[in-house]
């Protein structure tokens, strides 16, 4: 079993359960993070609370740029973590999330409201020179992720060559170190799996039943 989440008053790493090396530190426990870590873990929950839980005049519609990631934080369910090491290959990032996606499946299984709210972000601070790595790596890990129920986004200073889906021309997923994020797909994710048939048609078997209406014209046309 899974270590639980961090309560309101727990001020500890979370460890995984079978891979001592693997751990998750909460957003909000800044004062706690771990001293090797702290400066590129402190810069994301900088992050995470000006840019992502905040309005962006660029965005094209209202609301922070991140719908869920004040919700996460207020919760203590916003978990960061860092892999070490210059990775050289896709490869190589692709095997070091295969950890994280079964343990999330523990830390926020699919049926508790409270999963929704939960997000891990994976830092990579030593791609910083290999962003086109973390790129590729979501690319090829987005249909296992997909299959699951889960979405998995990339951040990183390039920034990652996606428009906005309201503005075009802006690049939301700007983040000031590479990171790789899991969450749990919802309804609202449909405008990022259309491009894919498969993606698509995974989407249609989880969620095609609460397509919010704004979406529906999508869904068919897809």
């Amino acid at each position: 079993m899974a270590t639980e989440p961090a309560g309101k008053d727990h001020r500890t790493v979370i460890h995984h359960p079978t891979e001592p090396d693997l751990w998750l530190t909460d957003v909000a426990d800044t004062d706690h993070f771990p001293k090797e870590h702290r400066d590129d873990l402190r810069a994301v929950a900088t992050w995470a609370r000006e840019y992502l839980c905040e309005p962006h005049q660029d965005l094209g519609r209202r609301g922070p740029v991140c719908p869920y990631a004040q919700g996460s934080i207020d919760r203590r369910r916003f978990y960061l973590t860092v892999r070490p090491g210059t990775p050289t290959t896709v490869a190589e990032i692709v095997a070091s999330m295969e950890p994280y996606r079964s343990w999330f499946a523990e830390l926020a299984p699919g049926r508790r409201p409270e999963s929704l709210h939960t997000a891990v972000l994976v830092l990579f601070p030593g791609a910083r020179d290999h962003l086109a790595l973390i790129d590729a790596a979501q690319r090829r890990l987005k249909d296992h992720y997909v299959s699951s129920d889960l979405m998995i986004g990339e951040f990183h200073p390039g920034p990652p060559d996606k428009g906005g889906l309201w503005n075009p021309e802006l690049r939301p997923l700007a983040g000031p170190v590479p990171m790789l994020v899991i969450r749990h797909m919802v309804p609202t994710d449909l405008p990022f799996l259309v491009g894919d048939p498969g993606h698509l048609a995974a989407y249609r078997e989880l969620h095609g039943h609460h397509v919010p209406t704004r979406l529906r014209d999508a869904l068919a046309e897809g």
